[in-house]
């Protein structure tokens, strides 16, 4: 494996940043998750804006431009002769001292890592998951804003690790007032009445590339769709319910907190906007050849 590593491909064992690096130390930094689909890179300009908006929020400088930055993420599929594949992009402040003073780190440090990634098996997919609400709350945008992709991730691990001990492949987060903000990685939908339902961004919610197109699906196949805070209860008595995000695509919810949703198998309209994604990861981003 090749990784991309402050402008040169290096092995994969040779890919090393310095203990010093405030990425490392403190989470500080920023990063996105691309996914690439038959050497088509999934809504590539989207990624990249969002991870540049992310870097502009903490005033990091990033040292290469968005024209750049896209040239580099398609080298990296090339060298590793990835058609298909998930690329994590990471930009760290950069190594500095023991100190928290940004202004120590001189140089910020760009990472491009392209490998392969099955978060989910294939029959979970088919016939849904179960996913249970966690005492750990989303983060509040007026502490650590969660449309900020940032190195720390603790709030959503935390999540994550209750999740599994509950049994569950996935949480749900509320945010501090107890309305449903999103899951660990992955935005959360429902459906009711043949309307679609979806957690505005003000209520923790990360603004999803994933979500995003499916918004745009739903609105070209006439699908009513409401940005609106929800509760668990809206959650229960849902007639579907999926999760989006670039690495899991999206995935079936069949039960939530013990209850189950609908007639607990994928619904009608959760398969259809399957079927419309997969259509447009051959259409939406950056082509490349090998």
């Amino acid at each position: 494996m090749k990784v991309y590593l402050d402008g040169k491909l290096v092995d994969k064992k040779d890919a090393k940043i310095s203990v010093f690096d405030h990425g490392f130390l403190y989470g500080d930094g920023v990063f996105e998750g691309i996914r690439s689909y038959d050497s088509l890179v999934f809504k590539l300009k989207e990624h990249i804006n969002r991870l540049f908006e992310s870097a502009h929020s903490i005033m990091l400088r990033v040292p290469l431009s968005k024209k750049e930055m896209i040239q580099a993420v398609i080298k990296t599929l090339k060298a590793n002769g990835l058609k298909d594949g998930y690329i994590r992009l990471v930009i760290s402040r950069g190594v500095g001292d023991l100190g928290l003073d940004p202004r120590k780190c001189k140089q910020a440090s760009v990472v491009i890592i392209a490998d392969r990634i099955d978060l989910y098996p294939k029959e979970l997919y088919d016939k849904g998951i179960e996913i249970v609400t966690v005492p750990t709350i989303r983060n509040l945008c007026e502490a650590l804003n969660p449309q900020i992709k940032s190195l720390n991730y603790l709030n959503n691990i935390l999540a994550k690790i209750e999740a599994i001990n509950a049994g569950c492949q996935e949480a749900l987060m509320l945010d501090h007032l107890g309305y449903v903000a999103e899951c660990t990685g992955d935005n959360i939908f429902v459906v009711k009445k043949g309307e679609l339902y979806t957690p505005p961004q003000c209520m923790g919610t990360l603004r999803g590339i994933t979500r995003d197109a499916i918004l745009d699906i739903a609105k070209k196949n006439k699908i009513p769709t409401h940005e609106h805070v929800l509760t668990r209860h809206e959650l229960f008595i849902s007639d579907e319910c999926f999760l989006t995000g670039t690495a899991a695509e999206i995935v079936p919810v069949v039960k939530v907190d013990g209850r189950v949703i609908g007639d607990a198998k994928p619904g009608k309209t959760t398969k259809a906007i399957m079927k419309e994604f997969k259509k447009i990861t051959k259409t939406s981003g950056v082509k490349y050849t090998l």
